[in-house]
């Protein structure tokens, strides 16, 4: 079975993938390179956890990195506006600024839940970094906490997408590029 064959369209290939994300790590650096304490980048599992890897690798500062699991999707296709959290922090992020790391931000619940849920363990701000932002599906306008700011990869059409470490029914994660799933893989 050729995981290939499964995608209608590239939308990103890996080498643009990697350039962003350098110049993403590029942008976070500048913009830290002055705070006396260093960062908390909290990945939200499992889709991020390769734009997490190759983001924090670009980062030129001390960091700490963490993880952080909100489930709204299951096996399917579409978010279910209720996202839990099901697995917590390990780090004390009291007074500290956070980094958010997402692999996609679709409506927006699960961004607004993981922000509240950080700014209740006592970050002193909280930022965003989202691999995929799809505005057109936004439902819930997040607030960043404190000084916080928002960082985006690319702006995501409208599409089913997979790869680079996003997925459908746990498939699809180690493909080095994002593409649009065919329909008659997930209908």
């Amino acid at each position: 079975m050729s995981l290939d064959s499964h995608i209608e369209k590239v939308i990103w290939s890996q080498d643009q993938i990697l350039r962003r994300v350098a110049e993403l790590a590029s942008q976070i650096t500048d913009d830290f390179k002055d705070d006396s304490q260093p960062p908390v980048f909290v990945g939200v599992a499992t889709g991020a956890f390769l734009f997490l890897a190759d983001l924090v690798r670009g980062i030129q500062l001390p960091i700490s990195v963490d993880l952080v699991r909100a489930e709204s999707y299951g096996s399917g296709t579409l978010s279910s506006g209720s996202p839990t959290i099901s697995l917590d922090l390990k780090l004390d992020i009291k007074g500290k600024h956070v980094i958010l790391v997402e692999d996609i931000v679709d409506t927006g619940n699960t961004l607004s839940c993981l922000i509240s849920h950080l700014e209740s363990k006592g970050a002193s701000s909280v930022s965003v970094c989202t691999f995929l932002d799809k505005p057109s599906r936004r439902k819930v306008q997040f607030q960043l906490v404190g000084e916080g700011k928002f960082y985006r990869g690319f702006e995501c059409p409208d599409y089913f997408v997979v790869g680079y470490g996003m997925d459908f029914a746990e498939l699809y994660r180690n493909l080095p590029y994002v593409g649009v799933l065919k329909p008659e893989y997930y209908s």
